[in-house]
């Protein structure tokens, strides 16, 4: 997610993050790479022209000359407008205080809507601890219905049934009445989507907002498509009174235009992010965190509530145990390891969310993909559980019978046997004093990367801390 633009501007700010002294020409030349880094992200123009006026604005006056660092006070400074543009903070859902409370989500055809509500529902159900209901307004598009009805199976939450030979009012309230009397506390209403914008799709999904009042209208569109994101955000905005957007498609947008367009242009906040194809890939938007990780500073908290959601704690804390009392990390550890990863959304998502780890984030995209944890996962399971103890053990003709069950090559298993040491080598140093430290210098050279100071590290030039 926003990987050119984030190339882009960390190169653009490093050159003046370090220095002493910002004048009307060096604050002139960035803020023209600045600008043209938001128009190649195709971020609509009257958002540049607004965030470039702005930073202007405060970089020229007192904020920064009376700064001790006028170099990292104007980074500061691109920071805070990037979090204004996006909204500031994180607008959570207004439920209302009437039960059930009804959410609409409208949107064009194949942004994703109907995946949406089903994430939306299990996030509902898993993170707020609600009891929700769906139901498919869509009785244009049969195979909607269907879809809705086996991802509601999936995420567990309840579908309500409905037909095309239906009016959607008549289902949606037909919904809301049935999840009344089964104490449901919220009805997401999936409706009718259009390859484009027109008038008898907005009259429809106006008047089933007229008839459903719902606590909630969202907008659900497809990030890739960048500006034209923000364009129809506003067509909808004008004809529904929409209360927030969720931009779907997020981790196949490079860019970002869409991020940082949409609550410019409509007013309206984005709510939550699609980052996948999951059924749990659905994530809460925060300004504050997304500006942070265009600048290339991380994104630390949404890792933290990531692990605490995903990572087996008995796990964790058995692996911890076992590394202070100085015993080996074995292959069933590293096993574990890398089923947490997955469950995490591998390495590069990982990385991604740590500062400074752009680069490492690609590389480890690259190399450590689902295929790739598939097939490290498939040789550790083919060894016996005295090899998976002791790694030594495995000789020439060993290997032979374990790529024959794991069908893969010799040169794989000679590769993980060498990752396995060097994770090895990296958790013995986590139990010593700047132990963290030493580990994230083995994971760079353990992936090609360089350490501090180098192509991967912060070194002097590199970024503030928050």
């Amino acid at each position: 997610m926003f990987d050119s633009l984030t190339d882009r501007l960390s190169h653009t700010l490093r050159s003046i993050s370090g220095q002493a002294k910002l004048t009307e020409d060096n604050i002139k030349d960035t803020l023209r790479e600045v600008r043209r880094a938001l128009l190649e992200a195709d971020v609509a123009l009257p958002v540049v022209k607004a965030f470039i006026d702005q930073v202007r604005e405060r970089a020229v006056g007192q904020e920064v000359s009376k700064s001790l660092s006028p170099g990292q006070q104007f980074v500061k400074i691109v920071q805070q407008e990037l979090e204004s543009i996006m909204g500031e903070a994180n607008v959570p859902l207004d439920f209302g205080r009437s039960e059930p409370a009804v959410i609409l989500m409208a949107g064009l055809q194949g942004a994703g809507k109907t995946t949406s509500v089903a994430k939306l529902a299990k996030y509902l159900r898993e993170r707020e601890k609600k009891k929700v209901l769906v139901v498919s307004a869509d009785v244009y598009r049969p195979a909607a219905i269907d879809q809705l009805e086996m991802l509601a199976s999936e995420v567990g939450v309840e579908f309500f049934p409905s037909h095309s030979s239906q009016k959607p009012v008549d289902i949606a309230n037909a919904a809301i009445k049935h999840a009344g009397i089964k104490f449901h506390d919220v009805v997401l209403v999936d409706t009718a989507g259009r390859l484009h914008v027109d008038d008898v799709m907005m009259g429809e999904i106006q008047e089933l907002h007229r008839a459903l009042s719902p606590q909630e209208t969202l907008f659900v569109v497809d990030a890739m498509t960048g500006q034209d994101a923000a364009n129809t955000a506003r067509a909808f905005h004008e004809a529904l009174p929409l209360t927030g957007v969720i931009l779907t498609k997020v981790d196949g947008d490079a860019r970002g235009g869409a991020a940082l367009s949409v609550r410019h242009i409509t007013g309206k906040p984005i709510k939550f992010l699609g980052m996948g194809e999951k059924t749990d890939a659905l994530e809460p938007f925060y300004p504050d965190r997304i500006a942070s990780r265009i600048l290339g500073m991380g994104d630390v908290l949404s890792l933290i509530e990531e692990a605490e959601r995903k990572v087996d704690r008995s796990k964790a804390d058995q692996l911890s145990r076992k590394i202070k009392k100085g015993q080996s990390f074995d292959l069933e550890d590293f096993r574990d390891q890398l089923q947490q990863l997955k469950q995490m959304g591998g390495m590069g998502n990982l990385l991604d969310k740590l500062p400074g780890m752009g680069q490492m984030a690609d590389m480890a995209k690259g190399q450590a993909s689902e295929k790739e944890f598939g097939k490290l996962e498939s040789m550790i399971n083919s060894m016996t559980q005295k090899e998976r103890r002791k790694p030594e053990l495995i000789n020439g003709s060993r290997k032979r019978r374990i790529c024959a069950g794991s069908g893969t090559q010799v040169a794989d298993l000679n590769r993980l046997l060498k990752q396995h040491k060097q994770m090895q080598k990296m958790m013995k140093k986590m139990g010593k004093k700047g132990g963290m430290q030493k580990m994230m210098r083995g994971m760079s050279s353990m992936m090609g990367g360089g350490g501090p100071g180098g192509p991967m590290g912060g070194g002097p030039g590199g970024f503030p801390g928050r």
